[in-house]
């Protein structure tokens, strides 16, 4: 995985005008005209979406749009309040994941769901847009978990959390389909988190190391030095556990994730080469080109 990940990044780097700036704004506003077209279509009939849905008899008889349409194709079953709401969450984290990444690689990403989709269309018969679509708020989190937002508008909650949340949907509806004996619906989910992890492999992996050495790093604090635990030190004065035993170290500061337990890394994917940062500078530095 960590390995499709750097090739990815090295794929985006190397084919800069692969980018589509403002991709959701064109997602969002094909998703409102097919659904004004439902809603107005004679005798209450879903004109636009069976005109534009993913289908593979009509694929295969000509109508090889629909290879492209279904993805402005909207979920059946939202109301208009919920469908509005759904798209705003949709073109707010669309988005900032364009600002984060560049117009590319979120361009890269979200087409790369599509392909995944369309290979699963041919194998059950239909495809949609939804679970890539929502699989994006797990990109989201994985790059600002400590932003809040108003669940139901009052209840402020973490990015991360939701993502739990975001999760636990995904498994409830995999076990679904596994329940009803339709295995192959059940990879739609899938390959929606395949596409997430093709792209956050390393992010994952460095997040969970993270964990791990700062559970372990309070565990020996509590002890103290009587009982086997590491003497109370500043951390930035740890100059000799820094030359040999890091994993992480910002190319801006210099802090590593042995100098400071507690700080976050992640690697930034538009610089050219392999460079980590920690959370103070991964958003404010001058990307090395």
């Amino acid at each position: 995985m960590r390995a499709m990940q750097q090739w990815l990044d090295r794929f985006c780097y190397k084919h800069p005008r692969l980018g589509i700036p403002g991709l959701m704004r064109y997602i969002v506003i094909g998703n409102v005209l097919v659904y004004l077209l439902d809603m107005f279509s004679i005798g209450g009939g879903a004109m636009g979406s069976s005109l534009f849905s993913f289908n593979t008899a009509a694929i295969l008889s000509g109508q090889v749009w629909r290879l492209v349409t279904f993805i402005f194709v909207p979920y059946s079953s939202q109301g208009i309040f919920f469908f509005a709401i759904t798209l705003y969450f949709y073109y707010f984290i669309g988005n900032a994941l364009e600002r984060e990444w560049g117009a590319n690689k979120f361009t890269v990403f979200y087409f790369f769901g599509v392909l995944l989709n369309l290979l699963i269309g041919f194998l059950v018969g239909g495809a949609s847009m939804y679970y890539v679509n929502m699989s994006m708020f797990f990109a989201f989190a994985t790059l600002y978990p400590d932003l809040q937002f108003l669940l139901f508008f009052i209840i402020p909650v973490k990015a991360k959390w939701l993502a739990w949340i975001d999760g636990a949907y995904f498994a409830i509806a995999v076990i679904q389909y596994l329940l009803a004996g339709r295995f192959l619906l059940a990879l739609i989910p899938i390959v929606a988190i395949l596409n997430y992890l093709l792209f956050f492999a390393s992010d994952i992996g460095n997040l969970f190391s993270g964990m791990k050495r700062r559970a372990q790093w309070k565990a020996q604090t509590r002890r103290g030095p009587s009982y086997g635990g590491p003497k109370v030190v500043n951390f930035h004065d740890r100059k000799t556990q820094t030359k040999e035993n890091y994993l992480h170290r910002c190319a801006v500061c210099g802090k590593t994730d042995v100098s400071d337990p507690r700080m976050e890394f992640r690697y930034c994917s538009r610089c050219n080469g392999y460079y980590c940062y920690c959370a103070d500078h991964i958003n404010s530095h001058v990307h090395i080109q």
